[in-house]
Order: structure tokens, then C-alpha cells, then sequence
């Protein structure tokens, strides 16, 4: 199977570290890049890192996903909490998908506590930061083994 894992980031992402840096942190969306490619080379994944301000460009690029790679990892920020799209275009990729939030979502306003990707996905990871990224990039080298 291949090793290709797509990267995805939803609104605002490319903002990071400018950004409420009390709630998301310091560190830049390029930053969170570096980090995920080093830690996908040890993994032995290959990763397509993007991000997107647009819905149906993260919806591109999910159905892009479809027979070229073995998983997703998403940060969809606001689109998680609207995007039926999203959820769509994941329910029609057949590898593993695991969704991660820089913040606890759930301590956060209640708007934030429901995710539409959450159903889809085989692992949620939320509060721990830009780490949220390299730990989901460790979930899918195991999911896809």
C-alpha cells in the first residue's frame, strides 16, 4: 500500500502563529510543515502538505486523495463545525483519516464541541497543540502498517 498521507488545513491556518497565539501558539503553519515532513521521513510516509481558506478546494484535495494515498490528516478549523462537504468527501475516501485541532475544542465555546468530520474519522486529536500533527502522523503509520 502507498505511504502517501495528505496534510490538510481549513481557514485561518496560514495565520498561525499572527493569530490568537494564546489559544493556537507561536508557531507558523510552515513551521507545523517542517516538523510534519521531518517526522513523516522517520515514519517512512511521504506527505502532500496544503492548505486553504476555500471549502471546496480542502474538498479537492480530498477526492485528489482518492487512490493515491493511504490516509488523511486534517485540521478543517471553522469548516469542522459547518462542512457537510468535507464529511462527504471524506465518507467517499477509503483510507484512514485523523482529524486534529491545535486547541481543546471542547473547552472552548459550544459552538466548537460538535465536528461533522469526527464521525468519519478513525482518530481524533485535539488540545495538544502543533504536537496534535506529528502524533496523528504516528496514528496513521499504524492504522496503515
Amino acid at each position: 500500500m502507498t505511504s502517501i498521507v495528505y496534510v490538510l488545513n481549513g481557514p485561518n491556518l496560514n495565520l498561525l502563529g499572527q493569530r490568537e497565539p494564546e489559544v493556537y501558539g507561536h508557531e507558523t503553519l510552515a513551521d507545523v510543515e517542517t516538523a510534519c515532513r521531518k517526522a513523516a521521513e522517520h515514519l517512512g510516509l511521504e506527505i502532500r502538505f496544503h492548505q486553504s481558506n476555500a471549502e471546496h478546494q480542502l474538498v479537492d484535495w480530498i477526492q485528489a486523495a482518492r487512490g493515491e494515498a493511504a490516509a488523511i490528516v486534517i485540521n478543517p478549523a471553522a469548516f469542522t463545525h459547518t462542512s457537510v462537504a468535507i464529511l462527504d468527501a471524506l465518507n467517499a475516501f477509503d483510507g484512514a483519516v485523523v482529524e486534529v485541532h491545535i486547541s481543546n475544542v471542547h473547552k472552548r465555546e459550544a459552538f466548537r464541541h460538535h465536528s461533522y468530520v469526527s464521525g468519519r474519522a478513525d482518530a481524533v486529536i485535539a488540545g495538544c497543540g502543533t504536537q496534535g500533527y506529528l502524533l496523528a502522523l504516528q496514528r496513521v503509520a499504524t492504522l496503515i502498517g
